[in-house]
């Protein structure tokens, strides 16, 4: 072979190899500028905290952080004042009874007097009336515990308040952001993306959410509570009624000699 056809053979060697490399060149580079759009374009991962503010906004927001404020302090101050010592105390009722059997009514009197607890008060109240017999006696306690066990359900009912209530506004939300998702299907010249949708419907899904996992937490204590309540209640009734009833001979005495 001469040195020209050597040289022809080189040139030609090094095009078709420029020309391999150009062509791979543009077969590859759409596809890394591609990935690299993609890369870029994918969204980044953001909380659930962040998400669901976002979602239900500084209104609902403060309504539902407001509702679980309110409904972690009516729980904790009914459980404090659902408490057995606050109630139907131990001492109470064995210094009341101490008092009884040794005759020393003025000093029970003053000892349910001065005791604030709802046996105190139902105590108080029928020693009060016990001059105008036994059955007023009675009458007069009953009063004073139905007015007792009022204050206690009115308090305990605002728990029952805010689980009627937070599915409600939940549902308020709901159909708020659907209305906002479908707005943004109306007002749109084309088919909108889904994440222009993403709004709206997150604020009905969170709202739903936020709502409900207010209501079940709030009615479940609720009924325990209530249950709890009545129960110690029932035990007020029992106990004041058991101390007053040796009372009752002496009312039928004075009525007799009446």
């Amino acid at each position: 072979m001469s040195r020209s056809q050597r040289r022809r053979s080189r040139s030609s060697f090094a095009v078709w190899s420029a020309l391999l490399v150009i062509c791979v060149q543009l077969v590859l580079m759409p596809g890394m500028a591609l990935a690299q759009e993609e890369a870029s374009a994918a969204p980044q991962k953001i909380s659930w905290l962040s998400w669901g503010y976002e979602a239900l906004g500084p209104v609902y927001s403060a309504i539902f952080l407001l509702l679980s404020f309110t409904l972690v302090a009516l729980f904790v101050m009914n459980l404090l004042t659902a408490r057995r010592d606050n109630v139907c105390p131990t001492e109470l009722v064995e210094g009341f009874e101490n008092s009884l059997n040794e005759k020393k009514y003025q000093d029970a009197y003053e000892l349910a007097k001065n005791d604030d607890s709802f046996l105190g008060r139902v105590l108080s109240a029928g020693l009060a009336k016990l001059s105008s017999g036994y059955a007023q006696s009675i009458e007069a306690m009953q009063e004073v515990g139905e007015e007792e066990n009022m204050k206690l359900d009115h308090r305990l009912s605002y728990m029952a308040l805010i689980g009627t209530l937070s599915p409600m506004i939940g549902l308020f939300g709901t159909v708020h952001g659907m209305i906002n998702a479908f707005s943004v299907i109306a007002n749109s010249p084309t088919t909108p993306k889904p994440s222009e949708l993403a709004a709206g419907i997150s604020t009905a899904l969170f709202t739903t959410l936020i709502g409900l996992a207010i209501a079940i937490p709030a009615l479940a204590l609720y009924s325990i509570l209530k249950n709890r309540i009545s129960r110690l209640v029932l035990e007020v009734g029992i106990l004041s009624e058991g101390l007053m009833s040796r009372f009752q001979n002496v009312g039928k005495n004075a009525a007799k000699k009446a």
